[in-house]
């Protein structure tokens, strides 16, 4: 495999830190701004809506110039945003940091899929696209729960300049190990567009809002409830976040697995399971070995719906996947943001700490709802195309011949 997948791995696990690292150290960041726990919730909220709105945008802006310098100007915006965080004097310089570092991260990740691709022979780009996103696996085993470490022993500011540290190896390594690749063409946003008429992808994207935001409505606000219900000391929320990350990583294995054999049955299961799990959530929280256990299965099925979703998104969308992969990234993102403003709300109403729980599991029942849906609809069209190409082959047998 070349150099150049591990700059793109490092950026990658740069990203998948910064995004997912806030979770672990909201209560400090809370506390270090005076303001409430669901207040603070708004830079997950923040960010989420930033890659929303950034991953289309870039990636358009992304074809006048060349793949490797837009891989490093996405870079420089990361280590940018990143670095507001770091040296922010109030909450509201903080959440403009993390808006700016996450318009940064849809457009990477679909640029870098095409690079990763490109830099190896045809029978080896599934390897180089897993390597290139093994970096945001391993964000969430290593990266996540070291950054939480970090912020709890030395503060948060820390963990926010360790992870501008990241970026800047990471716009390193992109100057000196990926090669200069020629630009491409112009993007047609009238055909790209067009996809987007089609309601099978606007229902797979839906699965994709709801589906993964079950996991961020509870995961969001973790950090309190396994201290304050669980019982947790606070640094346990270290070891805690790499329960979840094994579970995430062992879910996308065993959803990426199944979901080219059987992707709709897969979807059914997780998206069920993941219900089922989240809405026991609010019951395990208040013992730490079920609580434990119950975060590493939200790791493991909330995962194990990506990539059915995400295969299901570029089936749909198969006339534009440049567009369908960088707002897909943003559709996972948008879910994030709603659950973590619905999980705010439901605590800001008093209703607890677990609450957020019940908010996911609504969630998943909802992506689970619309995937049978869309599924009666694929159906319908089938029997409709069938009946249509039936009536067809009739027609012209009943033709006199002529001579």
């Amino acid at each position: 495999m070349p150099l150049a997948l591990l700059a793109l791995a490092i950026g990658a696990f740069g990203i998948g830190t910064t995004e997912f690292v806030i979770m672990g150290v909201l209560p400090e960041v809370a506390d270090d701004f005076d303001v409430s726990i669901p207040a603070a919730g708004f830079l997950v909220t923040g960010y989420a809506l930033g890659v929303v709105l950034g991953a289309p945008i870039m990636t358009a802006l992304g074809t006048r110039v060349s793949r490797k310098r837009m891989l490093m100007l996405l870079m420089v915006l990361f280590i940018l945003g990143n670095l507001l965080s770091t040296l922010a004097p109030a909450y509201s310089v903080m959440l403009l940091g993390r808006v700016v570092a996450s318009l940064a991260h849809g457009a990477f990740f679909g640029i870098g899929s095409v690079v990763a691709a490109d830099l190896v022979a045809p029978d080896r780009k599934a390897g180089a696209l897993a390597m290139m996103f093994s970096g945001l696996t391993v964000a969430n085993v290593v990266g996540v729960p070291l950054g939480t470490l970090i912020g709890q022993s030395v503060g948060w500011r820390v963990t926010f300049a360790a992870v501008t540290a990241l970026g800047v190896v990471g716009l390193l390594g992109i100057v000196r190990l990926v090669p200069e690749m020629p630009r491409p063409e112009e993007v047609r946003l009238r055909h790209e567009l067009a996809a987007f008429k089609n309601i099978q992808v606007l229902l797979a994207m839906a699965m994709t809002v709801l589906g993964f935001g079950g996991v961020f409505a509870a995961v969001t606000y973790v950090a309190p409830m396994m201290t304050r219900v669980a019982g947790f000391a606070d640094s346990s929320v270290t070891w805690l976040l790499v329960l979840f990350g094994l579970g995430m990583v062992a879910g996308n294995l065993v959803g990426g697995k199944y979901a080219d054999r059987a992707l709709m049955p897969m979807l059914y299961v997780s998206l069920g399971a993941l219900a089922v799990v989240l809405a026991l959530f609010a019951f395990t929280a208040h013992d730490k070995i079920t609580a434990a256990v119950t975060l590493t299965l939200v790791g493991a099925l909330g995962f194990a719906t990506v990539p059915p979703l995400q295969k299901r998104v570029l089936d749909q969308a198969h006339g534009a996947p440049t567009l369908a992969s960088a707002v897909n990234i943003g559709a996972f993102n948008l879910g994030n943001a709603l659950a973590a403003w619905l999980g705010g709300l439901v605590i800001d109403a008093g209703l607890g700490y677990t609450a957020p729980n019940w908010v996911g599991a609504a969630l998943a029942v909802s992506a689970l709802v619309l995937a049978f849906v869309a599924a009666a609809l694929e159906r319908g069209e089938s029997a409709v195309g069938t009946g249509v190409a039936r009536s067809t082959g009739a027609d012209a047998r009943s033709e006199p011949a002529h001579h």
